[in-house]
């Protein structure tokens, strides 16, 4: 039995210079499991809070020493002595000693960082693979018939950022190509990689910046010419779009709603200031004009109406996620399930706090017949584990960022290498209708 016997953590820096919360869990027999935890700037208003210091003379009041402390004290005082295969139990522990609704009193990432490096540490003690031992995890909360498969995702992949993620210079925050054509993850990737390389091209000078994602970050005057740029570069391969490579939007409609007046407000497309019917039919146009197979909260996080009608309008033939819409929350999956919201849940570990509750809601997810997809943050590291997540769990997408930085390229390698250990019989999600 993996024992508990220390936590230690400290302050590291993520992919964009900030601080954030690294953990390390070591077992008495020796072996150790260590994790980061990302961060958003596209954060939603129902998602666990990150607890930062707030001291302006330390990284401009972004340090999270605070967390970390809680990590070494309270937490670990808590949980000395746990057996580390007991992951429920351990997160349950967090979640009462923090005892709010958010996390904020100890800090969703002081408690995300302890509940992935236990897991981390459980799998090195046990001398396996991390995602050997979250599916036997996941395989415990199955009922007997559900499909417990690991299988590679279907990665989704940024070519253009814009929203938060590249200085605002498009409204929509990311335009994204899915392979699904491809018949396996190394096939999937290839055809990604060539994609990239391609838009390159079509932008050239536009191709000088990237944004948090590693998605090109040009000036580009509508957010229909990154759609048309992407369609461009994948036409410059001899591939069919939308049989060979597909489009997905990431909206990120909340950040340009205003509550107010209940307007998407535009800087781009003249400037256009409309309200939740019309933002759907605009929405509606673009996914008969383009490839688009998926759009990501295309309308605002607490525009439940809405969402009810965009659904009914295009949940039949387009992938509906919702990111801010559910937060990886049970209870805002629940009333999205009621009311016919959207069709896909966006999974983000931080956006909940803790493994355990992830896995709830990837559950809840599958036997509603919802669309999951793994997610990293804007904010991220060289920590993969939503890599052995994915597969774990059979997700049947991942959605990490572009093909460029090292923080994106350490899931995408981590993939590479799980898919050769499963060796060649190895499922691959694909791209189902």
């Amino acid at each position: 039995m993996p024992t508990l016997s220390k936590l230690v953590a400290r302050q590291v820096l993520d992919s964009r210079g900030r601080p954030t919360v690294e953990v390390e869990a070591h077992c008495i027999d020796g072996a150790v499991g260590r994790a980061i935890v990302p961060s958003g700037a596209s954060t939603g208003r129902h998602e666990a809070l990150e607890l930062r210091d707030g001291d302006k003379s330390c990284y401009e009041g972004l340090s999270v020493h605070k967390a970390v402390g809680h990590v070494e004290t309270e937490i670990a005082l808590a949980l000395h002595g746990f057996d580390l295969d007991d992951q429920e139990g351990i997160d349950a522990t967090l979640v009462k000693l923090d005892g709010t609704t958010n996390k904020s009193r100890l800090g969703a990432n002081a408690i995300l960082g302890v509940s992935l490096a236990v897991a981390h540490a459980a799998a090195a003690s046990h001398h396996e693979e991390l995602y050997v031992h979250l599916n036997r995890l996941w395989r415990a909360k199955l009922q007997p018939g559900e499909n417990a498969e690991p299988t590679m995702p279907m990665p989704m992949v940024n070519m253009i950022s814009g929203g938060l993620h590249a200085g605002g210079n498009l409204d929509f925050q990311d335009f994204l190509m899915i392979p699904v054509g491809a018949t396996s993850y190394t096939q999937a990737l290839d055809m990604t990689c060539a994609v990239y390389r391609s838009l390159a091209r079509v932008l050239g000078d536009g191709a000088r910046l990237v944004g948090d994602e590693g998605g090109f970050g040009p000036r580009l005057a509508s957010n229909g010419e990154a759609v048309e740029r992407v369609i461009d570069a994948i036409t410059k391969l001899e591939l069919k779009p939308g049989r060979d490579v597909a489009i997905a939007l990431d909206v990120a409609s909340t950040h340009f709603y205003h509550e107010n007046n209940h307007t998407y407000e535009f800087k781009s497309e003249g400037g256009r200031s409309l309200i939740s019917a019309e933002m759907i039919d605009l929405l509606e146009r673009w996914a008969t004009r383009y490839p688009i197979v998926s759009i990501e909260d295309g309308l605002a996080e607490d525009d439940w109406e809405g969402w009810k009608e965009l659904t009914a309008r295009l949940g039949r033939s387009t992938q509906l996620i919702g990111d801010d819409l559910f937060a990886t929350q049970v209870a805002r999956l629940e009333r999205g399930i009621n009311s016919k919201a959207g069709n896909a849940v966006l999974i983000k570990l931080n956006q909940v706090g803790t493994l355990s509750e992830t896995f709830n809601t990837l559950l809840l997810a599958r036997r509603h017949g919802y669309r999951t997809v793994v997610s990293a943050r804007s904010g991220e590291t060289e920590d993969a584990t939503i890599a052995d997540l994915a597969v774990a769990t059979g997700s049947g997408q991942i959605k990490i960022g572009s093909v460029a930085r090292s923080e994106r390229l350490a899931k995408y390698n981590r993939l590479l290498r799980i898919e050769a250990d499963l060796g060649p019989k190895v499922k691959f999600a694909g791209w189902a209708e």
